[in-house]
C-alpha cells in the first residue's frame, strides 16, 4: 500500500478538527482565488475552478464564501495577492517531502519551512531535488466501512483507473490529471461517494523505514500542513499500517 494512500487517509480524518479550527475553510479560500485567477471565473470553462468549488462544497464551506473567494481571484472584490509556489526537501530517514504552498509573503513561508524540517530533523532542498521522486496524479479516496472494496475497485477499473489501493477502511484511486473529473462522475454515476477528490504528487516508489522515523516522518508532515500557507505536503515512506494506528491514536 502506497505511503501516500496512507497519509490521504490521515489527512482526511483530520479534515473535520482542520475545519472546526478554520485552517481548512482558509486554505480552500486561496486555492479557489488562485484557481480562479488562474483561467477565470467561470467554473464550466476552468477545470481547476470546477474542482476547487467541489472540494470546498465537499467542506460544508457556504456559497456565499466561495462565491467572494471567486470575486477576490476576478478582482472585483478586494483581497489579498498570493503567489503559488513549491518547496522541496529530505526528512528523518531520508524521506522525500514535497510542500505546496499559496502565500501572500513568500519570505515568511520560507523561513517557516526551514524552521519545520530543522526541528524534526530534516532539511529544505533545492528545487528539483525530490520532485524527480514524484508524478502528479488524479488522487480519489472513497471510504469502504460501510461498502463492498471488491466492488468499488470493479467499478473504478471499469471506469479506466489507473491504479487502485485498497486500505483497512477506505480505497484510493489513481488517474491521470485530466481524467480526475470523469472518474469522480463515473463513481457517482455508480453510486460511489467519493470523500476526497484531488490532483497531487504519488511517490513513483517509496521509501521503508524503522517504526521511529516513521512517526518522526508523520509527525513532520502534521506540522507541514498546520503552516497557514501550506495547501498540501506529499512524501514518499510507506508507512506501517501499526504505526499509523499508533500516530492516529496519538
Amino acid at each position: 500500500m502506497s505511503g501516500h494512500s496512507k497519509w490521504h487517509s490521515i489527512k482526511h480524518q483530520k479534515g473535520v478538527a482542520d475545519a472546526r479550527r478554520g485552517k481548512l475553510f482558509t486554505k480552500l479560500t486561496r486555492e479557489i482565488i488562485m484557481a480562479t485567477k488562474e483561467k477565470g471565473g467561470d467554473p464550466d470553462l476552468n477545470a481547476r475552478l470546477r474542482l476547487a468549488i467541489q472540494k470546498a462544497k465537499d467542506a460544508n464551506m457556504p456559497s456565499d464564501n466561495i462565491q467572494r473567494a471567486i470575486k477576490r481571484g476576478e478582482g472585483t472584490l478586494e483581497g489579498v495577492n498570493y503567489i503559488e509556489t513549491t518547496f522541496e526537501g529530505y526528512g528523518p530517514g531520508g524521506a522525500a517531502i514535497m510542500i505546496s504552498v499559496q502565500t501572500d509573503n513568500r519570505n515568511r513561508t520560507v523561513q517557516e519551512i526551514r524552521s519545520a524540517f530543522t526541528k524534526s530533523g530534516g532539511n529544505l532542498g533545492e528545487n528539483g531535488s525530490v520532485a524527480w521522486l514524484f508524478d502528479p496524479k488524479g488522487v480519489i479516496s472513497i471510504d469502504t466501512e460501510d461498502e463492498d472494496p471488491d466492488e468499488i475497485t470493479l467499478k473504478a477499473i471499469d471506469a479506466g483507473a489507473e491504479d487502485v489501493i485498497t486500505g483497512d477502511d477506505y480505497i484510493e484511486i489513481h488517474t491521470q490529471p485530466e481524467d480526475l473529473e470523469n472518474m469522480r462522475k463515473s463513481l457517482e454515476a455508480a453510486g460511489i461517494t467519493p470523500s476526497s477528490a484531488d490532483v497531487s504528487q504519488v511517490a513513483k516508489t517509496t521509501l521503508s523505514l524503522d517504526e521511529p522515523t516513521q512517526l518522526q516522518v508523520l509527525k513532520l508532515l502534521d506540522r507541514m500542513e498546520d503552516l497557514d500557507d501550506v495547501q498540501s505536503v506529499v512524501s514518499n515512506v510507506d508507512f506501517d499500517d501499526d504505526v499509523i494506528e499508533q500516530y492516529r491514536s496519538a
